[in-house]
């Protein structure tokens, strides 16, 4: 089975965006987590899926990103690995998304 590897940091995207959606609706921030997981697994399995975001940083040079399902504005920021992807980044697409990535390895 491919395998989905998060960074700290896109581990406490991921906190943060639910607590932040919780606080609204508190199902909501069940449902994103889980819209996240199962993003994250469709694309551990067809990691070429999401388009490249360029940069010109070295270390994501093969950055891809895809919408969650159900959350077109948040955004999985991943690397292909050659046993799924490694998720860099989860982030909202109103962030200021290249110099937040820009400088990260």
């Amino acid at each position: 089975m491919p395998a989905v590897r998060k960074r700290p940091a896109a581990e406490s995207d991921l906190e943060e965006l639910a607590i932040y959606l919780g606080h609204s609706d508190p199902t909501l921030a069940d449902r994103f987590v889980s819209a996240a997981q199962r993003t994250m697994i469709f694309l551990s399995r067809m990691p070429r899926l999401g388009a490249p975001f360029l940069l010109s940083n070295p270390h994501l040079r093969n950055l891809r990103h895809h919408p969650i399902q159900g959350f077109p504005k948040h955004i999985v920021f991943y690397l292909p690995t050659d046993l799924g992807i490694e998720v860099i980044r989860v982030l909202h697409g109103a962030r200021d998304l290249h110099n937040l990535l820009a400088g990260y390895r």
